[in-house]
């Protein structure tokens, strides 16, 4: 048996062409497309680096080397290689037949320091008073869907919102590799694992979830959700389960809850659309979207709350804070803030009653808002639902 230090070493100098970027804390991805093209993205650009591998062969030694540190295969039958790199990067292989011109890798880093909620706050990604609304719903329990496209930052997201868990609270993690760091004391970590070639030992994010559950978690944290899992989480939720956190690819709130229905239709539990929807609406309270912005910046563009569902008008969703744009400064940076909409969320009564307060901006934008409609702010608490938001 190697020792694993030794064995990194190896790793690494196989990787010696790309070793700078490995050690940069700013590069937060390397895309290899064959031996002489490689690219990093540095502070949300693209840019095409001079570093090459000295050849296909050598390039294929790294990815071999790789794949046995992970105990895997990578060959012409296996042409596809997951794995984890010693400091928890994740990279993606592919390689030919599949790849004609490979070998094509994407390495997404990983940051030992984890992305806190002041660091967002920093990046202008969302603004105190959003923070400070986000951690009362987090702490009440309010189960949260973290949305956002390819690279805009949802686990980084997901990471900070953990931060506003209760600290005595046990928290079971779910995900597929491990990426979920949460600032938090008691934490169970459960990870998938694909299973062999003859499909042994495969333990998938379902199983992990229905053992989860006898495991008396306070709160349930999902990596992110790709499939029929989705029904087991939205069931969960309405079950009493509150407190959720997960993560959905989707652009647009409407879109996050459309994702979620069609992935838990996946599921091998037949279920008449109408009640799955009635589910969906009454497990998910918020949903957090996050967004890769044009100039390459990483911003939360809406905190929505989804208020039920009927059939008329499908998912009621209101916009509790919105991003609004106005245009780009000297750099061509967009200038952009995330205003509240005057919308109270509707466990506003019970955030009071556990003596918390959202922050004076939030109550002041209803109150403007009541003024300019002539509706009491709190109205809407009475079962009378404001404005629906949709996709735009």
């Amino acid at each position: 048996m190697i020792p694993k230090e030794v064995y990194e070493e190896t790793l690494l100098s196989f990787l010696a062409p790309i070793r700078p970027y490995l050690d940069d804390a700013k590069v937060s991805e390397i895309m290899i497309n064959g031996p002489d093209q490689i690219f990093i993205e540095k502070g949300g650009k693209l840019i095409l680096t001079d570093a090459r591998f000295a050849s296909h062969e050598a390039l294929l030694s790294a990815l071999r080397n790789m794949a046995q540190y992970v105990g895997k295969m990578i060959d012409e039958d296996h042409p596809i290689l997951e794995a984890r790199l010693p400091d928890g990067s994740r990279i993606e292989a592919i390689i030919p037949p599949a790849a004609p011109d490979g070998p094509d890798v994407a390495i997404r880093r990983f940051f030992k320091e984890t992305l806190t909620v002041q660091r967002l706050v920093d990046f202008g990604s969302v603004t105190p008073d959003a923070a400070a609304v986000l951690e009362c719903l987090v702490a009440l329990k309010q189960n949260v869907v973290v949305a956002g496209g390819t690279g805009s930052g949802k686990t980084s997201l997901l990471n900070a919102l953990s931060s506003f868990i209760p600290d005595g609270d046990r928290i079971v993690i779910i995900e597929d590799s491990r990426e979920v760091q949460l600032q938090r004391q008691h934490v169970v970590q459960l990870e998938a694992r694909p299973g062999d070639a003859k499909g042994r030992g495969k333990v998938s994010i379902r199983d992990l979830f229905r053992a989860t559950l006898r495991m008396r978690p306070d709160r349930i944290v999902v990596g992110e959700i790709r499939g029929g899992e989705a029904l087991d989480l939205v069931q969960a939720m309405t079950s009493g389960h509150g407190g959720c956190i997960t993560t959905v690819h989707a652009t647009y709130p409407h879109d996050t809850l459309t994702r979620l229905e069609t992935m838990a239709l996946m599921s091998d539990v037949e279920l008449p659309l109408s009640a799955l929807r009635l589910q969906l609406a009454s497990a998910v309270n918020i949903i957090v979207q996050t967004s890769r912005l044009a100039d390459g910046s990483r911003k939360i563009t809406h905190i929505s709350e989804v208020r039920g569902y009927d059939a008329k008008d499908g998912f009621r969703i209101t916009d509790l804070y919105l991003r609004k744009f106005q245009g780009r400064d000297e750099q061509g940076n967009l200038i952009s803030t995330l205003e509240p909409t005057g919308e109270l969320p509707l466990c506003t009564e019970t955030v009071h009653s556990y003596g918390m307060q959202f922050p004076a901006s939030f109550y002041e934008a209803a109150r403007a808002r009541a003024e300019m409609s002539g509706v009491d702010p709190w109205a809407a608490h009475q079962g009378h639902h404001g404005h629906h938001g949709g996709g735009h």
